[in-house]
């Protein structure tokens, strides 16, 4: 019955029970029972007017160290999934970006502490994200006219990552640190990390390191696969070091991280070594050129795994990365500004995908970037900030699976972001203008393309705890090299991709609302948005075989609708409830529907917190999606129930915090239509994750 409902008319009751408190809650709390509840004020490092989340004009989520501890995951995708308007694209366990709004890859920017994550990430959902999850300090999620100052290629928005390898302080105590060791049953992990910070006389110094090992992870029960999915492991060893000069007026700072991954290539399939294309059709070598449009099954059959979860013989890809980052900024720099940021960063980054002892493939992208800001001092009540970006990135893949040509791409832009305060009302305006040039090896031609993306924005707090912020935006993305110039088998992704050197800019046109309530035993966030794309670029699939897909880069006008909705009750002292749900419906104008598309998900969360013990009783649906493109296969709906308690203390002037979480409690057998690989790696079944955290 609830996969009927409409989901936004679910998503809004979900809204009006928690909007009520008054009649819902008036016999289970009474105004003395009720804590007074004001959100605290989180500062968006990534807006760099330093304001707070209430105070922007778009939704804007921010994850800090605590909300963290038991949410993050081996992939950046995974950590942040359960967020309202954000899932991950699920590439087994090593492998996970976060899609934002039904946007994924290029149009989701991915920075560390401002500076952009430089990998291949974006290149096809088999590549890692070059950077760690545990090790961060705090995670942002930035929407509307402040995402324009990383790029006018973020239409869904920038993830911020922020991590402590550049100290910007000094200590408090001579050592500063942290210790975390934690296991997990469904993939039988084990991971250990740790931090420090020591300095003295103005020199700051700090470490940070982590490995896991976890092994193919367990399934929902009733699987044809197995209980395991082959190639579903992670082995992970990073590590950082870095050096800052703190003084009265700023800081500046170098780090160099290492980064090592193997994880293995789920649904990776050799039958379909020799396919090649005739026009818009697929032929491949056993099929006799004449073969019907198949689908893969919904539950998995066309697969075999073995019951143990042997990855013997499954591709796998050995991932080595490392980084240089520079990181300052001055106060009072000179007459007129306030302060100066400025973030550099140079990347060396590698990966092999190999098979049995044969390198198959090689990815390579170094890449350098380099980003500067200036915040001016009020200019008639306006504040604002104006900077520059530059980035090149050399990309190369050689091998087997080398569907990409060799590339350079030259990326310049430059941005201004302004804000103006009277009385209940802030207003703000964003502008970045970018040109890009991207050099082929072979005979397809260079490219050159330019962008201009601008937005506006304002937050009316209409009474006292409410606001209601209303952005709007034109942002244009350019195509990227792979966009541009793929051509061949990619057998991780059961893909013959083929790009379109003539592709143009897509131009996004985004209106977004969002009503919040801030302060009192009820709070919520509610935001509508329509995001009207022309040009829209993806992957069209032209024909299948069995399970490979033929997809040609093209263009196509787009639409994006969609909401996002939470709510939090606090009941009494102890207790608290949350309601949350969200909705994207992506249409080709014209008819038909883009693939890869999130279900609907509404979803409850029951939390108390006693003295020392905190815990949390989640339940989500998330619906079938039959709103498919063409070629694409419906994916049923699942639920899933999650268990959590902590407990904190203190030993010796040390904070220590003991966990266990439990998800997918029932062991549903659950699969994520936004994989490329859904039937091949479904969901980790029952999970009990168990970790303690030592804070010196």
């Amino acid at each position: 019955m609830l996969g009927r409902l409409n989901p936004l008319v679910l998503a809004l009751m979900s809204v009006s029970w928690g909007g009520l408190p008054a009649a819902a809650w008036a016999q289970s709390a009474s105004p003395a029972d009720a804590a007074p509840q004001i959100l605290k004020e989180v500062t968006v490092s990534a807006t760099p007017l330093s304001r707070g989340a209430q105070d922007l004009a778009a939704p804007v989520t921010v994850l800090d160290e605590d909300e963290l501890l038991t949410k993050r995951a081996a992939t950046l995708g995974e950590t942040l999934e359960r967020e309202p308007g954000i899932t991950s694209s699920h590439f087994g366990a090593g492998a996970s970006r976060p899609i934002i709004r039904g946007m994924d890859g290029a149009r989701v920017k991915v920075v560390s502490d401002g500076a952009e994550v430089q990998d291949a990430s974006t290149i096809s959902p088999d590549h890692a994200v070059g950077l760690e999850p545990m090790l961060s300090q705090r995670v942002e999620v930035l929407r509307g006219p402040a995402a324009l100052l990383y790029g006018g290629g973020a239409v869904g928005g920038v993830v911020n990552v922020l991590d402590n390898k550049i100290p910007t302080e000094m200590p408090d105590k001579a050592v500063e640190g942290s210790v975390e060791l934690r296991g997990a049953t469904g993939p039988r992990e084990t991971t250990g990390a740790f931090e420090l910070t020591t300095g003295g006389k103005g020199l700051v110094f700090h470490a940070e390191g982590l490995k896991r090992n976890a092994n193919d992870y367990k399934v929902g029960r009733g699987w044809a696969g197995g209980s395991r999915v082959d190639g579903s492991y992670n082995h992970t060893e990073t590590g950082s070091v870095g050096l800052s000069w703190v003084g009265d007026r700023g800081y500046i700072g170098l780090a160099y991280t290492s980064q090592r991954n193997r994880y293995g290539l789920p649904g990776h399939d050799h039958a379909y070594e020799g396919c090649h294309t005739h026009g818009a059709h697929l032929h491949c070598p056993d099929d006799g050129h004449d073969h019907e449009h198949e689908h893969g099954d919904e539950d998995g059959h066309d697969h075999d795994h073995g019951d143990e979860g042997d990855s013997h013989g499954v591709p796998f890809v050995k991932l080595r990365s490392q980084r240089w980052d520079v990181r300052g900024e001055l106060r009072d720099p000179f007459a007129g500004f306030t302060r100066l940021r400025a973030r550099a960063g140079f990347t060396d980054y590698q990966h092999d995908e190999i098979e049995g002892d044969t390198i198959a493939t090689t990815f390579k992208n170094k890449a350098h970037d380099g980003r500067v800001e200036l915040e001016h001092a009020p200019i008639g009540g306006l504040r604002g900030v104006i900077g520059a970006q530059t980035t090149r990135r050399d990309f190369s893949a050689l091998g087997e699976e080398a569907y990409v040509q060799p590339t350079i791409t030259r990326n310049n832009g430059i941005f201004a972001l302004e804000e103006y305060t009277v009385g209940n009302w802030r207003f703000e305006g964003g502008l970045r203008h970018e040109w890009q040039r991207i050099e082929a090896q072979g005979d397809s031609p260079d490219t050159r393309h330019r962008g201009t993306s601008v937005s506006g924005g304002a937050v009316w707090k209409f009474a006292p705890s409410y606001s209601l912020g209303m952005s709007i935006s034109r942002s244009q993305r350019l195509p990227t090299a792979e966009e541009l110039y793929a051509n061949g088998l990619h057998l991780a992704t059961s893909t013959y991709e083929v790009g379109n050197v003539n592709l143009k800019k897509e131009t996004s046109n985004n209106i977004d609302l969002t009503l919040r309530k801030f302060a009192g035993p009820t709070t919520f966030s509610v935001s509508v948005f329509r995001n009207k794309v022309d040009n829209f670029i993806y992957g069209r699939t032209l024909d299948v075989y069995q399970s490979l897909q033929l997809l040609e880069y093209t263009q196509h006008d787009a639409t994006f609708t969609g909401l996002e909705a939470q709510v939090r009750h606090q009941i009494n002292k102890i207790f608290a409830v949350s309601l949350m749900g969200d909705y994207v419906r992506a249409r080709l104008d014209g008819g038909g529907n883009l693939p890869r598309i999130p279900a609907y998900r509404v979803g409850t969360r029951l939390d108390a917190k006693w003295q020392a013990w905190s815990g949390d009783v989640e339940l989500s649906y998330v619906g079938r999606q039959d709103k498919v493109a063409e070629f694409e296969t419906e994916t049923p709906g699942y639920a899933m129930l999650n268990l959590g308690a902590a407990y904190e203390g203190r030993a010796g002037g040390s904070r220590y915090q003991i966990y266990v979480r439990a998800n997918n409690l029932t062991n549903k057998l659950a699969y994520r239509h936004t994989s490329f690989i859904k039937n091949a790696a479904p969901l980790m079944g029952r999970n009990i994750i168990m970790g303690v955290r030592l804070t010196f």
